[in-house]
């Protein structure tokens, strides 16, 4: 699709003009409201001619940053390059360690919301390696299809440093977490089918829902050996249907507890996320369709629990559960 929309680009005529639109999708208003870094952003769900071009321009194998932290910097993160063994060497990493990826989304970087949360909730449950991936200079974009496609392009791109990283340190991918918000829920998949060898545990939190219906690059349950989504915006900006393995819905998905619009949805998801990794909490029961388990209406047999330091391969299922208003947000 992108080599496609690439060849449209350079081969269209010249009297069109410059910011011509390719992609009009059906039943979308052009201008919607679509969360980011640090509230809501206007953003145009159409597709022209300069847009492609912009995505085309970005280039994350040399334009992604790489951030390392561990026990020993815990604040104060390491630079890791592509292909730089050298570096790799006199920085904290351990190969010994599991390592955990975090990508941020939509118009947000490395000391977003989602790294300030994460990175020390990693951190206090496990002594592991984590990697900021900052590819803002991809998500950033006014116009959301051209952070879309940087999306996928970003994530084929981490996928090849984690195969890098790999070969350099004699590790494998099943040392792996991903986790990705928003935009970055659908990357974490991407880099997980990128990846050589399965990815051990692969989360996404609130995964985008403009622009991503109909995408053949979105989240797959198959991404890792262990995939999981957490809900808390859906079918406004994040995605509505199920994705993972297993898919849960706090307090339906939407709407949550405390909250008093989508930002605070949105990120939700992550701050279940980390206080599932310090202290567990959040047992979901199991319901038959994403829409029961919106609805309240799950009488299926079965609990699981949500999030968590560790993997639960093999199970399967759609789950709701309820949260307080605040922290401590589980109810056990």
């Amino acid at each position: 699709m992108i080599a496609i929309l690439l060849f449209l680009a350079f081969t269209i005529v010249a009297g069109l003009p410059a910011d011509h639109i390719l992609i009009r999708p059906d039943h979308e208003l052009r201008y919607q409201h679509v969360e980011g870094g640090d509230g809501l952003y206007l953003a145009d769900l159409w597709t022209k001619l300069s847009d492609i071009q912009d995505a085309a321009r970005y280039n994350p194998d040399s334009q992604n940053v790489y951030h390392l932290f561990t026990r020993d910097n815990p604040s104060v993160s390491q630079p890791l390059l592509l292909g730089n063994a050298g570096l790799l060497a006199i920085t904290n990493y351990e190969p010994h360690r599991r390592t955990i990826v975090l990508l941020h989304g939509y118009q947000d970087n490395a000391v977003g919301s989602l790294n300030a949360v994460l990175v020390p909730a990693f951190l206090a449950a496990e002594d592991v390696n984590v990697i900021v991936v900052d590819w803002s200079l991809g998500s950033n974009s006014v116009n959301l299809a051209t952070s879309v496609a940087n999306t996928v392009t970003s994530g084929e791109s981490v996928a090849r440093f984690i195969n890098w990283l790999n070969q350099a340190a004699g590790v494998t991918a099943g040392s792996y977490h991903i986790v990705g918000y928003g935009l970055g829920g659908h990357q974490a998949g991407i880099v997980g089918r990128n990846v050589d060898g399965d990815v051990a545990y692969i989360t996404g939190l609130d995964p985008s829902f403009y622009l991503w219906i109909i995408n053949s690059h979105k989240f797959r349950p198959d991404d890792g050996s262990y995939t999981e989504i957490i809900h808390t915006n859906a079918g406004i900006n994040g995605y509505l249907g199920t994705l993972g393995h297993v898919d849960f819905y706090p307090n339906g998905g939407v709407n949550m507890p405390g909250c008093n619009g989508a930002t605070c949805d949105q990120e939700r998801s992550f701050f279940y996320f980390a206080e599932s990794l310090v202290s567990g909490g959040f047992t979901g029961r199991r319901c038959a369709t994403y829409a029961g388990a919106m609805s309240n209406l799950c009488y299926m047999w079965g609990n699981l629990r949500m999030g968590g330091i560790a993997p639960k391969t093999g199970s399967r299922g759609i789950y709701r559960l309820e949260t307080n208003s605040r922290s401590p947000f589980s109810r056990g």
